[in-house]
């Protein structure tokens, strides 16, 4: 580990630690946590000396590691039911059937389209910003990283965005219609 990395970590391994403590609400998991973090720290050790905002970079690694773990718990949970082992069930009968009818895949089609159809009539702006919260999945702290501008001004548009679209499909009758049960 090369000495600006030793620096950082000296300097904030304790805010890394109470961040993952508050994120996780358990000592065990926070540890396990901000491992991951400093593992992925240590990875891109070469970018440490180009962040301007070492504080503001650790955080959204611990955020995005955070968001990461939970969202494999969530998928994990959705397969897999936390039985006992002693349980004589096959496992295959413990997933759920997410199968949704050829209709509901038709109307989802239908409305996904409609509504992409929307967002590109939006000014530029709205529209990546809604790409980006929506689509890629990105917190407002890196989508006011990438958009350079206040997270302020990220919600901002982000609440101009969704009033304007929903405002442009209510305005078309033909959705109002397809879309809405008369």
């Amino acid at each position: 580990m090369n000495k600006k990395l030793e620096g950082v970590y000296e300097e904030y391994n304790r805010y890394i630690y109470h961040l993952c403590l508050k994120l996780t609400r358990n000592n065990v998991e926070a540890e396990d946590l901000m491992q991951e973090v400093w593992v992925k720290v240590v990875r891109y050790e070469n970018s440490v000396a180009e962040v301007e905002h070492i504080k503001a970079w650790l955080t959204t690694i611990t955020m995005n590691t955070f968001r990461d773990r939970y969202r494999k718990k969530v998928r994990r949970s959705k397969y897999m039911m936390n039985q006992p082992e002693t349980l004589d069930v096959p496992i295959l009968d413990l997933v759920p059937n997410n199968d949704i009818s050829t209709e509901e895949k038709i109307e989802k089609d239908i409305v996904t389209k409609l509504v992409q159809d929307k967002m590109e009539q939006l000014d530029a702006i709205y529209r990546k910003t809604l790409w980006y919260f929506y689509i890629d999945q990105y917190s407002l702290a890196e989508i006011s990283t990438i958009m350079k501008v206040s997270i302020g001004t990220v919600k901002s548009r982000l609440f101009r965005a969704k009033a304007r679209l929903k405002e442009m499909l209510m305005s078309d009758e033909s959705i109002v219609e397809s879309v809405l049960p008369a």
